[in-house]
């Protein structure tokens, strides 16, 4: 009996213990990694007098482009590296001859000239008269038989066969002319109607009566037609005579100027870039990509998009040719991508740094640059370095961990003032080209200047980056630099009663953390929370590694006697503009929301949480940490996420996070981006956090930023003249989502 009890028992706990297994199964919140499409685009630049007017491409892969007369083809271009239309002279008879439109046919090219229509496959047995004086426009059919535009009119001819021809009933120019092969049928599009065209009775049926239309599509089965116009576009059916045109306008631009469809997406050229909607599985509309502005795209104004290849979309504009693009890859796959970007081109001196160029887009041209946030951004490299090796234990991320920590080490040492860090250094002599040339001193080092007027978003960062250093890489030297390091500012900060005191024995400007200072802010300024938040954190760290017990009584008297728990743990939501205006440097501080403070908090929050004195302080540390991500939320900004994921594992918008990682562009380059002109974005009122937008744009369709930017910025950049570093964009919040098994 005893023994059939105990049986009873054990599967009882057996099955308890199951159900709670799959409880915490279910509630796991990962994302497996998995192939995507990766858009990025490859530029033809033209710079030719003619206007670009035709594009095709051939069966074996190779694209003509039609300018004026003559053909062109692109050639030597690759990712970051624009290549060129030049001639092309393949066939030496073509240079005589004066091409007015092309257009293809089963993957192969045909040419109209004021004499025929030819090509030259098929061993060059298509060349048929037209005896049209001002042809404009061509389609090619079924066993070569040609439809020919020539103002209203459409010819139809054949291979010795007498032609025929109709009259557009609206007396309208034909802008368009497709042959459809799977109703063996051509079509036309005019300025106000589309038309079925039917030569053996000289007819012409309507399907479409509009005005101002620009292109249109068929789709496969001939069954819808793609419509647009210079004020939208429609989708309608082909199967009834009469029909509700429906146009949508909530796009991102209505100027369209052509249209095609593409698998599970419908392609627009605009005047103003280009854009897809893609389809899901129940055909339902779910997602709008645009591409507008060099990262992707040559010029303004698409004249002609080829989407024969869905993985290689080309895009004709007045100022060249672009492909977009689309292959597979994993995001793993995309941060290899990232690393080697970073290790090429934006590692100076060991430091994460920004890359100016001379050359408008031209990576090869130029100089790596200095900032006042090179201890900050390397900091936040360094973190992602010290995650990734946690991960993969690959020597290479050791390497580059020693290497940037070398160089933050080194921000200690070539100024005077102990336990100062300085904000960059540079060999002497060029202080006059580096950014804030006022702020550069020299050093004691002969033929070194080191940069000064250091601000507490490198202190915090600093910290942040020595304690994940400290606390995951099990590397000796690594382990007690960062610990030494992390306890020469501390002592600085702790011996100069809070402050950051410069080479000129006067606090920095943003260096500042005694209460006098961080407690006359009123409770509306974000700087007596963000502080707050950020020594706490920083003496946390202190303690947690050094041991020293200064450091615990000194975050203890702040919290408990000046108020800093209250100050870091109050809402988000009483921080906003000052309202009397008796203190201008309080009122210039909340004049909006300081998307810096964002990181600074962030940073501050792995120390702030993990190394908490006891858990009491870690539980009020998490709600105030969650209180500011849900302020965050709309951003869906893939940083906060994840360190939020490190407070609460089973809410922290993973599946926004992951978006944000695949919809980063590759291209970093700093170009010109305009969003403040489309249709398809809801504005908002002006506000406080300076959010323009209901929804936040992808990243692929954004200025790119740092993660102290504003993420609804709709427009800006720098004009192609620099490209950012992946290091503290992208690497950071990838491999801490790896580290903390959010990404596996």
């Amino acid at each position: 009996m005893k023994n059939l009890i105990y049986f009873v028992l054990l599967c009882v706990i057996y099955a308890c213990n199951l159900k709670n297994g799959n409880q915490l199964q279910e509630e796991a919140k990962f994302y497996e990694d998995e192939l995507f499409l990766q858009d990025y685009a490859i530029k033809y630049q033209y710079h030719g007098n003619e206007n670009l007017k035709g594009l095709e491409r051939e069966s074996n892969g190779n694209i003509q482009v039609l300018a004026g007369t003559k053909l062109l083809s692109p050639s030597t271009g690759e990712f970051l590296v624009p290549g060129k239309l030049l001639a092309n002279n393949y066939y030496l008879p073509m240079a005589e001859k004066q091409v007015l439109a092309i257009s293809s046919y089963d993957s192969q090219v045909f040419y109209l000239d004021s004499q025929a229509v030819f090509s030259n496959s098929y061993a060059g047995t298509v060349f048929i008269h037209h005896h049209l004086k001002s042809p404009s426009a061509f389609a090619v059919g079924k066993d070569f038989n040609f439809s020919i535009a020539e103002d209203n009119r459409v010819k139809l001819i054949r291979e010795g066969m007498d032609s025929q021809e109709l009259l557009l009933p609206d007396g309208q120019k034909v802008l368009q002319l497709k042959y459809h092969p799977a109703t063996n049928s051509f079509w036309a599009l005019s300025k106000k109607n589309l038309y079925r065209l039917d030569f053996e009775v000289e007819k012409a049926m309507s399907f479409a009566m509009a005005d101002s239309l620009t292109s249109f599509d068929l789709d496969s089965s001939g069954s819808r037609a793609l419509i647009g116009s210079e004020n939208g576009f429609c989708e309608i059916p082909l199967t009834l005579s009469e029909k509700e045109i429906i146009w949508q306008r909530k796009i991102p631009w209505t100027e369209i100027t052509t249209v095609s469809y593409s698998g599970e997406k419908l392609w627009f050229g605009t005047t103003k870039g280009v854009f897809s909607i893609s389809r899901n599985k129940a055909g339902v509309e779910a997602d709008i990509s645009y591409y507008f502005g060099e990262r992707w795209i040559l010029g303004d104004r698409v004249i002609a998009i080829n989407t024969e290849n869905e993985q290689e979309i080309l895009i004709l504009t007045e100022a060249g040719l672009s492909k977009i693009i689309f292959e597979e890859m994993t995001i793993a796959q995309k941060a290899q991508y990232y690393e080697k970007q970073v290790r090429e081109r934006h590692i100076r001196y060991g430091f994460n740094s920004g890359l100016l160029l001379y050359e408008k887009g031209n990576i090869y041209n130029a100089r790596l640059k200095d900032s006042d946030n090179d201890g900050l951004w390397t900091a936040m490299y360094l973190g992602g370095q010290a995650f990734r090796y946690a991960v993969t234990k690959d020597p290479e991320a050791l390497q580059n961990c020693k290497e940037s920590l070398l160089a933050m080490e080194r921000l200690y040492s070539i100024n005077p003032v102990p336990g100062f860090p300085s904000r960059s250094f540079e060999r002497s002599g060029y202080s006059n080209q580096m950014s804030d040339p006022e702020r550069w001193q020299h050093s004691e080092i002969p033929g070194w200047d080191w940069k000064a007027t250091t601000s507490s978003d490198e202190a915090i960062g600093h910290i942040f980056a020595f304690g994940v250093l400290a606390e995951i890489v099990d590397d000796p030297w690594i382990k007690s630099t960062s610990i030494a390091l992390i306890d020469t500012l501390m002592t600085h900060i702790v011996e100069n009663d809070w402050y950051l005191i410069d080479y000129d024995s006067k606090p920095t400007l943003w260096g500042k953390w005694n209460p006098e200072y961080v407690n006359s802010f009123p409770v509306q300024v974000g700087d007596r929370k963000l502080n707050s938040s950020n020594i706490i954190a920083m003496l946390q760290t202190a303690y947690h590694f050094t041991g020293k017990e200064v450091y615990r009584e000194k975050a203890f008297e702040l919290m408990n006697e000046h108020g800093y728990l209250e100050n870091l743990t109050r809402s988000m939501d009483h921080i906003g503009r000052t309202e009397n205006g008796d203190d201008q440097w309080a009122d210039l501080l909340s004049q909006a929301w300081n998307h810096s403070d964002d990181e600074m908090y962030f940073l501050g929050y792995w120390g702030l949480y993990r190394y908490a004195f006891n858990d009491t302080l870690k539980t009020q540390y998490k709600k105030a940490i969650i209180d500011h991500w849900e302020a965050e939320k709309p951003e869906k900004d893939a940083l906060w996420n994840i360190f939020t994921a490190m407070v609460q594992p089973d809410n922290f918008d993973l599946e926004e996070s992951i978006w944000f990682l695949k919809k980063h562009p590759m291209d970093l380059i700093n170009w010109n981006i305009r969003n403040s002109h489309r249709k398809d974005i809801v504005l908002v009122q002006d506000n406080f956090r300076k959010q323009s937008t209901e929804m936040v744009l992808p990243p692929s369709e954004a200025v790119v930023g740092k993660h102290n930017s504003n993420r609804f910025k709709l427009d800006g950049g720098n004009d192609g003249m620099s490209e950012y570093s992946a290091g503290d964009i992208w690497l950071l919040p990838y491999w801490m989502g790896r580290y903390l098994e959010v990404i596996r």
